[in-house]
C-alpha cells in the first residue's frame, strides 16, 4: 500500500479585527490517485475515499475528475502522478475543509497544485495554482468560507509537496494579514495497524473537525465579530 496517514497539527490565527488562535490535532490521508488504498473489509467503514465527496462526477473516479478539471484549463498529465491530501469518510461522515492535489507530468516534473475548498454550507470550489520551486503561490479569494470574512483579498499559500513531513500554510491578506491557517505533521505508511490506531485515538476525526470549526465560530460571534452575509455565486457548487 502506497497510501500514507498524516498525523497533523492544525492551527488557525486570526489577527484582525480581533486576535483569536486555536490549535487541534487530527489526521489526513495522502494517496496516489492511481493507487488508492484497499483496506481489509472490516476496516473499510473507517476510511472511504469517494468521488461523491469531491467536485466532479460522482460516478467517475477521483483521477478522471481531476483530469477533466485540468483539461478544462488546458493541462494534460498523460501518465503523470497526482497525490491527494484529504480526509476520508469515517463511519459515514466526512468533512474536508481543504483537499490538495499535487500534479506531475509523465517525466515527474511538477505542473500545478489544485486546492479544493469546502465550506460548512456544503459548497465547494477549486483553485488552480502554479506554485514555484518552494511550493508558493498567490491567488485572489473567490469563495465564501468563513461567515466572518467577505470574499475579497488575496491568499498567499505555501504548499510544498510532502515527503516524510507535511508543512503547509495559507494566509489571507488584504491591506495586512487577516488570518493564517497552517497544517503540519508526519507522513506514515497506512497499514492495518496505523489505520486502526488512528481511528481509536482520534475517533470520528471528520466530525470532530466540523464540530471544532463551529465551536470556534460561536466563540468569535460571542466576542462581537460581525457576520458577513453569504453571497450567491455560480462559483459555489453544492455538494451532492
Amino acid at each position: 500500500m502506497t497510501a500514507r496517514l498524516v498525523h497533523t497539527t492544525i492551527e488557525h490565527v486570526r489577527r484582525t479585527p480581533i486576535h483569536h488562535r486555536f490549535r487541534y490535532r487530527s489526521y489526513s490521508w495522502l494517496v496516489d490517485l492511481d493507487d488508492l488504498p484497499r483496506l481489509p473489509r472490516p476496516l473499510r467503514p473507517l476510511a472511504r475515499l469517494s468521488s461523491r465527496d469531491h467536485l466532479g462526477d460522482p460516478e467517475r473516479s477521483l483521477r478522471a475528475n481531476i483530469d477533466d478539471y485540468l483539461a478544462a484549463h488546458g493541462i494534460t498529465l498523460p501518465g503523470g502522478r497526482v497525490l491527494m491530501l484529504t480526509n476520508a469518510r469515517v463511519l459515514g461522515f466526512v468533512f474536508n475543509p481543504l483537499t490538495l492535489y499535487w500534479c506531475r507530468d509523465r517525466a515527474g516534473t511538477p505542473v500545478c497544485v489544485v486546492a479544493e475548498v469546502h465550506n460548512t454550507y456544503r459548497q465547494r470550489h477549486r483553485y488552480l495554482l502554479r506554485t514555484d520551486a518552494s511550493g508558493r503561490a498567490d491567488t485572489t479569494k473567490q469563495f465564501y468560507v468563513s461567515p466572518f470574512d467577505e470574499v475579497s483579498g488575496e491568499y498567499r499559500m505555501r504548499l510544498p509537496e510532502p515527503g516524510e513531513r507535511l508543512c503547509l500554510s495559507i494566509t489571507l491578506h488584504r491591506d495586512r494579514p487577516v488570518l493564517t491557517a497552517s497544517m503540519t505533521g508526519d507522513c506514515r505508511p497506512a497499514t492495518t495497524r496505523t489505520v486502526l490506531a488512528a481511528a481509536l485515538t482520534m475517533p470520528l476525526a471528520p466530525l470532530a473537525v466540523a464540530a471544532r470549526i463551529r465551536v470556534q465560530g460561536i466563540r468569535l460571534w460571542l466576542r462581537g465579530l460581525p457576520v458577513v452575509p453569504r453571497p450567491v455565486s455560480p462559483l459555489q457548487e453544492l455538494s451532492r
